[in-house]
């Protein structure tokens, strides 16, 4: 029995002892898994791993400490874990070697001695009494002690209160002797760290007396004992130099006031608060001083101290400067100490609180800012945490504040608004003086709300948060959140509503109170909400309505005003009126509505002041009672001057004055109210000349005679005859003024036009309105004359739009356009810095349409004086590059304006004779400017010429069918434009040939609505000539040409082709392109006369394409070549042929001309065919650079003649040819891909393309196979393959190809690109490459194998019935002289299990013995044929017959097993998913294959872990096709869900499971398992070799104890070692953790 207990006892050593051996590795990761190792082994036997550690520390006395560390932190886990069932016995070794190891070293080795340390306060938990009996040994008196001796009591006491507490008394008595003959520091540190906790403890235990074990412990058990301690500590050691001991004293210090005897605190205060004080001085970091002084405080206050009162000035002159002193939020102790500071004030002011305040509000007067700011901070502080104390202090406090509200300082504005809200919240604000303070919060809220610029962190700021945010905060939560504020602030705050000053503050204003008001209505005071006889100073219904109707305007400005001001207004509708309430309702939510559905950028303004009008108007009508709206319409006029510096929002109240005015009952209050606004008005700024006009305008619509008479009695005034009268109180103005009064007055009689009732203002027009504006016609005042412009456009408008405007003979018609006429031209032609042209051509636009017509001389002059004023200006600011200043957007607009004003007027003019003579004459004017130099006046007109035509064909309703006899004019106009050097022009050009066309169509009888589908075609070429090429030019011209053939007469045609043949070289391409196309139908007549002169006529067509670079002679020379081509062909071949190489641009443009019509094409190609096969592709050239070795040269013609295929096949016409020569082309070039790999160009062409390339920027190879396979993919994609050409190009197959080492593998990306997308293309592609097998070139039976092997890769070779000759071809290939070609062969054997399956088991025998052959061949150094043969037969198992495999079922596992640790990865992927596909077979010879399984079962688990991922999928594939055959459910469950390929792996939690099904389903094989994996210690893959121990960790982790006696453990614990100290941390970290777990067997 004992035998049986002490062996697992020596071999669970055993393992502890290896493990500790190893805690000398320098890994810590290594070191931390030695640790967890020792842990684990400690879970399972603590005591025996307790005593191990314990015999191995005292063995190895001269072990490192750090490793010794390792060990002792291992004892303190073991222990803590196991705390309740550790033995006594035990126990008492671990403290035994605890308090050795502790104090072995008389010198502090911190690391060491801590950890020793720690596992003595982990036995104290339980074993206090034994701890401390072992402890105390070596704390005896009159010695002093180690000092970790002294730590350990500390950290006990504060681990187990209860248990230290008691042996405390005697610790302290036997302690304090020592403080004297402590003479180092880090002694006299731990004593005072010591003292601390002790205080802590005895605090702790005396709160919690209930569940002490001694109840009868007091406070004065410990009195004497900690104050003697105090007395050295404060006497002696707060005087010491070193900072750390003495800030050691003052933690202690803290704790222990609150344990001394009463009456020898009261007597200390003296010393020790002016001690504590001083060190603030000698310390940066404050906070232990701070905490300290706070508990010290509160140890008196709770004695009740009477000498606290003498201390109070120290104490508030040195803690004051800390809070002044800004907290850092980056140093969280400055944060903390500004708590404790705060702290001492609290305890101080609920003592003292008449001193305290008179220590703290004069600081307010301070001129330094963080007093002043610091001091705000404690007050916030003492108002919130002593309510009681400050009660009766509150008038005192208040009245203090008034110095703070003045200060303009940032910092102390936040901080003042603290203090408000700490006010509000305590009822300060009810008191008298509070409505201050609300003024204050409410001026901050006011305060700009722009970002302030960035500037360095400051480490004074209280916040990032701007003074204004803080306040609207502040104002939101008072308003919303504090109960008792509600009557305090309401309705007081309406009376900051009006006030401009408080503008910004508007929408947190509104907010809160319309809160508030809701708040009121909800306790029913709906109809006295406000209480106008209770508060005097509150403004008037009618100030609150204008102000925020006003401020409504302008919705989004300031923090959406708009939303807070109309609410706020739908709020008081009771109070504003009572008639309002119904309409009010309805009206405020649509339009806050309308401001939350748009924003600031898609606001209509016009439209939302409109709405804001139409409310006014309705309000008004509501009211009905004029007495009101006259007391409204004056409070309105009377605010007008608060919006000076505010022009948008007083634009608008002059409009709500009109719209009230309009609804004024009194003629007497309108009239003196207009005259009053004439009186006060600010004239220089437009804004208001505007909003007046406005009002005048809108008022007229109801009191027009008012109106009139007013401006009337203005004109007479002596503003304009500079002497005293009526309006004397213009007397002093300047000219200029004068001049923008003027411009005001004319404005207003616009806008009394424009607004007045037609039938009333008509009659008015020329006898009141017109005869006070012609007087003022000459002037230079840039403001009177656009006031004049608009004015006169205004009129006209309202003369246009009046109902009799057919009937009203304008008399001054044509003076009034004369006069615009020379505004325009007094205008500068050098730029435009005005809006006078355009304004001048709007009013044009308007007075041209009134009777009477204007005659033609002054028709004439208006079209000239306006073309020329727009069109010769110089390019508007969009086109400009340079020199564009910050109003170029502005300009951009203006010109823009300008053009579209300009296009009006003509369309206006045009209206009137809307006839081809009209047009005729309207482009009389026009031409020049369309032919001229100047780019932009060239845009500019054919841009207007655009819209007139436009415009003309909308308008154009033909009667009777009559001649358009200026077609031809026209289009001879604007054709050439097409292909103008400006895209805007091209794009115009076409719009007018366009509209022309259908003019004409419409005057030939067509109906309006009637689509020419040729004349449609030009639109479309539009989006072309946006960024053209010259072909898009070209086929625009052609078009044209051929729609104006059918529209004008032949010899006008001729002539316009001579003229445009003339201009050919001509730099303006407008009569180049037209030549080309008229050079086209030239050469279609003349060509077949010409076969003598086919070489010289191709001759000089290359020599002209060399002269002239350009794109339409290129065309045209390709144009003349088909023609010769079509009757000449052979005679153009070898012309074309004979071209040197490579082919410069001009040859292969010219080859391309061939392509253009398919039966030309088709001859041509197989004659280039034919040179191809014809000649041999190259010749072998001996190299002397390479001794006896020999190069391949390509022979020329077939080079050439494989170039021009490629430049015909190009050419997307070819397309019909390519297809009908598909397979000859196909397998041709197919073969000469084949044939050039590796081959050269000859010296000579060598040399001259590298002349090319130095020319040309991008030339395409002239290197034969690039030449072939570049051929080949233009072949493909002309065939109708493209997506042939793109599968192949996305799997890198074109790249392939043209490498000798990977060419067959492109040719196989080819094939089943071929398969998939040109199936039918197949079959004779096959006949004519079956010849080719038996090639003199091995490179041509290399590309046919491949290309055969991958087609039987799909069913397209049996559905066309290939798949036998294919089939056949691949196994005569077997004995091949060529490797490559045998190992092609057997991959397409392969591929027929994918391509045609269920042909396998048809020739199942044939390929089983074909594979077989394969991996036994002989003449196959790398395994390159064997390694083929196992893919595919992997491949053909699951379509074979289980017959033929049965027989080969074991030879194979045999034969494939030693690949499965082969060093090539492709062997060993192989290999394992072969192996994967016969456990498929394994059924009728179970038991032998189960052997196998288990043979390969450690290997291909542990190749989870191999550095190749394809092994890694191969392995997870083999193990899930092993799984049903393992008769372990559990493991096969496992193998189907955790090793799926798309799920990623944790391989040690799939281990431990595998292991764990192992062990309970074989555990006699543990032995087995072991050993293999033992085999993997030396494995060449780092992961394997960690795998492989990890791997025995868990199978010993799962096996059960019977089973254990398999395992030779010296042998594995050997090898362990041995791996241990393998040279990678990983390994060795595995090898730990599963020496730890053999604790399992042992």
């Amino acid at each position: 029995m004992m035998e049986s207990r002490i062996k697992p006892c020596l071999s669970c050593s055993g393992l502890a002892t290896t493990l500790m051996d190893a805690t000398t590795d320098k890994d810590p990761l290594v070191q931390e898994q030695i640790y967890n190792a020792l842990c684990y082994l400690g879970e399972s036997e603590p005591e025996e791993i307790l005593h191990s550690c314990d015999e191995y520390l005292r063995q190895h006395d001269k072990l490192a400490y750090p490793h010794r560390v390792i060990i002792l932190k291992a004892m303190e886990t073991v222990v803590k874990n196991n705390i309740a069932s550790l033995d006594k016995s035990t126990a008492k070794v671990v403290i035994f070697l605890a308090s050795n190891e502790m104090t072995k070293s008389k010198e502090v080795i911190r690391e060491w001695q801590q950890a020793a340390s720690s596992v003595l306060v982990a036995v104290g938990q339980r074993f206090i009494n034994k701890v401390m009996e072992e402890v105390l040994t070596k704390f005896q008196p009159g010695i002093l002690p180690h000092y970790f001796i002294v730590q350990t009591f500390a950290n006990l006491s504060v681990s187990n209160v209860f248990g230290m507490v008691p042996f405390l008394n005697s610790i302290l008595g036997t302690m304090l002797p020592m403080l004297g003959m402590a003479k180092q520091d880090h002694m006299k540190s731990v004593f005072c760290y010591a003292l601390q906790h002790f205080s802590e403890s005895i605090q702790e235990y005396l709160a919690n007396l209930d569940k002490a074990p001694d109840p009868t412990v007091r406070k004065d058990t410990f009195s004497n004992e900690i104050f003697s301690a105090y007395e050295v500590l404060f006497n002696s050691w707060l005087q010491h130099r070193e900072a750390k001991l003495r800030l050691a004293v003052v933690e202690a210090v803290g704790p222990m006031s609150y344990l001394m005897p009463s009456e020898k605190l009261e007597e200390q205060l003296p010393k020790l608060i002016p001690g504590i004080l001083a060190l603030y001085k000698k310390h940066a970091e404050a906070f232990y001083i701070s905490k300290s002084l706070c508990q010290i405080l509160e140890a008196s206050v709770n004695i009740g101290s009477r000498s606290l009162d003498v201390q109070l000035d120290a104490l508030l002159g040195t803690l004051h400067p800390q809070i002044c002193a800004p907290a850092d939020p980056s140093v969280p102790l400055t944060v903390k100490n500004h708590t404790e500071v705060l702290r001492c004030f609290t305890v101080l002011a609920c003592s003292f609180p008449d001193r305290v305040l008179a220590f703290l509000l004069p600081k307010l007067e301070s001129s330094n800012e963080r007093t002043r700011v610091g001091t705000l901070l404690i007050m916030r502080q003492i108002i919130n945490s002593a309510p009681s104390q400050m009660e009766i202090k509150k008038p005192f406090i208040l009245s203090s504040m008034k110095l703070p509200l003045q200060d303009s300082n940032d910092k102390v504005k936040r901080a003042v608004v603290q203090v408000i809200s700490a006010m509000a919240h305590h009822g300060y604000l009810e008191q008298p003086g509070g409505e201050a303070m609300m003024e204050y919060l409410v001026r901050q809220c006011a305060l700009p709300s722009e970002a302030p610029k960035k500037q360095t962190p400051d480490a004074d700021d209280l916040t990032s948060d701007s003074v204004q945010s803080i306040s609207v905060n502040t104002l939101f939560l008072l308003s919303t959140t504090v109960d008792r504020m509600n009557n305090v602030l309401w309705p007081y705050l309406l009376e900051f509503v009006t006030p401009i000053q408080f503008t910004n503050a508007l929408t947190p204003l509104c907010k809160s109170l319309m809160y508030l008001a809701m708040k009121k209505q909800e306790e029913g005071e709906n109809a006295s909400l406000i209480r106008y006889d209770l508060n005097g100073n509150l403004p008037s219904p009618y100030a609150l309505t204008t102000r925020l109707l006003v401020v409504s305007s302008q919705p989004y400005a300031g923090d959406c005003r708009g939303t807070a001001a109309l609410r706020l207004l739908s709020v008081l509708q009771y109070s504003v009126h009572p008639a309002l309430e119904q309409l009010w309702s309805k009206r405020v939510p649509s339009l806050v509505e309308h401001i939350e559905e748009n924003t600031e950028k898609c606001l209509c303004q016009k439209e939302w002041e409109e709405k804001l009008l139409l409310f006014l108007q309705e309000t008004l009508a509501a009211v009905s009672d004029n007495t009101w709206i006259c007391h409204f319409v004056t409070e309105m006029c009377r605010q007008l001057n608060s919006y000076n510096g505010f022009p948008l929002e007083k634009n608008f109240l002059y409009k709500c004055i009109g719209t009230t005015l309009g609804a004024c009952t009194s003629k007497d209050l309108v009239q003196k109210q207009l005259q009053e606004l004439l009186e006060t008005a600010r004239y220089h700024e437009e804004a208001e000349r505007e909003g007046l006009a406005s009002c005048f305008g809108i008022c007229a619509i109801n009191h027009l005679e008012e109106t009139l008479a007013k401006l009337e009695d203005f004109v007479r005034s002596d503003v304009f005859k500079k002497s005293v009268g009526l309006f004397s109180i213009f007397k002093d103005r300047s000219d200029n003024e004068v001049e923008k009064i003027k411009s005001t007055l004319i404005l207003c009689y616009g806008f009394v036009a424009v607004h007045a009732p037609k039938e009333l203002v008509l009659s008015r027009i020329e006898a009141d309105i017109l005869k006070n504006i012609f007087q003022y016609f000459n002037t230079k005042d840039l403001t009177l004359k656009l006031c004049l412009i608009r004015s006169i456009c205004m009129i006209s408008q309202a003369i246009y739009n009046g109902g009799k405007c057919g009937d009203f003979v304008f008399s001054r018609k044509a003076e009034l356009v004369a006069q615009m006429v020379e505004f325009i031209k007094a205008e500068p032609l050098d730029a435009m810095r005005t809006p006078v042209r355009q304004r001048a051509m709007v009013t044009c636009t308007y007075l041209v349409v009134l009777e009477p017509h204007l005659s033609d001389p002054d028709r004439t002059e208006l079209i000239d004086t306006c073309l020329a004023s727009v069109l010769a200006l110089p390019p508007d600011p969009g086109q400009e590059r340079d020199g564009i200043g910050s109003d170029a957007p502005h300009k951009e607009i203006l010109y823009g304006d300008t053009l579209s004003a300009l296009k009006d007027l003509l369309k206006s003019l045009l209206q009137r004779n809307l006839t081809p003579h009209g047009l005729q004459d309207m482009f009389a004017h026009l031409g020049p400017w369309i032919k001229s130099n100047k780019e932009q006046e060239r845009q500019r007109a054919v841009e207007v010429s655009a819209a007139l035509l436009d415009f003309y064909l909308g308008k154009l309703n033909v009667s009777t069918v009559i001649p358009f006899y200026n077609l031809g004019v026209l289009i001879a106009l604007f054709s050439p434009r097409c292909s103008d050097s400006l895209a805007s022009v091209r794009q115009h050009a076409v719009d007018c040939v366009y509209c022309l066309l259908y003019i004409q169509l419409c005057y030939e009888g067509f109906a309006r609505d009637h689509t020419d589908e040729m004349v449609e075609g030009l639109k479309a070429l539009k989006k072309g000539l946006e960024e053209p090429d010259f072909t898009v030019l070209f086929h625009t011209c052609h078009n044209i040409a051929m729609v104006v053939g059918k529209r004008v007469p032949p010899d006008q045609l001729m002539s316009l082709l001579l003229a445009m043949f003339e201009g050919l070289a001509d730099p303006d391409k407008n009569c180049s392109r037209a030549a080309t196309v008229m050079i086209n139908s030239l050469l279609k007549e003349r060509g077949s006369v010409l076969q003598e002169k086919v070489p010289d006529i191709m001759s000089i067509i290359h020599s002209k394409l060399q002269e002239v670079d350009e794109e339409h002679v290129r065309k045209a020379a390709q144009q003349t070549v088909y023609i010769l081509a079509s009757q000449h062909k052979s005679v153009v071949v070898s012309s074309l042929l004979g071209s040197a190489l490579p082919f410069d641009s001009h040859t292969c443009a010219m080859w391309r001309s061939l392509a253009a019509e398919p039966t030309l094409t088709s001859q041509i190609l197989e004659q280039l065919l034919e040179k191809v096969n014809r000649d041999v592709p190259y010749k072998e050239s001996k190299c002397f650079l390479l001794g006896s070795g020999s190069e391949r040269i390509a022979t020329p013609l077939p080079l050439a003649a494989t170039c021009a295929l490629y430049e015909i096949m190009s050419a997307p016409e070819s397309g019909a040819a390519v297809l009908g020569l598909y397979a000859p082309l196909f397998v041709t070039l197919l073969l000469r891909v084949s044939c050039t790999v590796g081959v050269q160009l000859p010296k000579s062409l060598q040399s001259r393309e590298r002349r090319s390339s130095s020319l040309s920027p991008a030339p395409r190879s002239l290197h034969p196979c690039s030449c072939a396979v570049e051929t080949l993919k233009v072949m493909l994609a002309r065939g109708g393959s493209e997506a042939v050409t793109r599968a192949v190009g996305s799997a890198g197959g074109w790249d392939l190809m043209a490498s000798p080492e990977r060419h067959h593998d492109g040719i196989a990306v080819l094939a089943g690109a071929m398969a998939r997308h040109a199936g039918p293309r197949l079959p004779l592609i096959v006949k004519n490459l079956v010849p080719t097998l038996s090639s003199v070139f091995d490179s041509q039976r290399i590309t046919t194998t491949a290309f055969f092997a991958e087609l039987l890769n799909s069913n397209v070779v049996n559905d066309l019935m290939l798949l036998e000759t294919v089939m056949d071809n691949m196994t005569g290939r077997q004995k091949d002289p060529c490797m490559l070609v045998r190992m092609l062969a057997l991959r397409g054997l392969g591929n027929i299990s994918s391509g045609s399956p269920e042909k396998v088991r048809k020739h199942g025998a044939k390929l089983l013995a074909s594979m077989v052959n394969g991996m036994d061949d002989k003449d196959d150094p790398h395994n390159l044929v064997a390694l083929e043969a196992m893919s595919s037969l992997s491949k053909l198992l699951d379509h074979l017959e289980e017959r033929d495999i049965q027989s080969m079922l074991l030879h194979i596992a045999i034969r494939i097993r030693p690949f499965f640790d082969s060093e090539q990865p492709g062997l060993r992927q192989s290999s394992i998913v072969l192996f994967g596909n016969l456990t498929k077979f394994s059924e009728d010879d179970c038991e032998a294959f189960f052997e196998q399984i288990l043979n390969g079962l450690v290997t291909l688990l542990l190749h989870l872990q191999d550095p190749k991922p394809e092994v890694v999928k191969a392995c997870k594939f083999a193990l899930r096709m092993c799984g049903p055959n393992m008769g372990c459910e559990g493991l096969c469950d496992m193998f189907l869900n955790h090793l799926r390929e798309d799920r990623s792996l944790h391989y040690g939690e799939f281990m431990n499971n595998v292991c764990k099904h192992l062990m309970q389903s074989y555990p006699e094989m543990l032995n087995r398992l072991i050993l293999t994996n033992l085999f993997y210690f030396k494995s060449n893959w780092v992961d394997i070799r960690a795998a492989a121990p990890m791997f025995i960790g868990f199978l010993v982790l799962h096996v059960d104890e019977d089973h254990c006696q398999q395992v030779d453990l010296d042998q594995l614990i050997s090898a362990l070692n041995l791996l241990l100290k393998d040279p990678v941390p990983a390994v060795r970290m595995k090898v730990a953790e599963t020496l730890g777990r053999l604790v399992r067997i042992l």
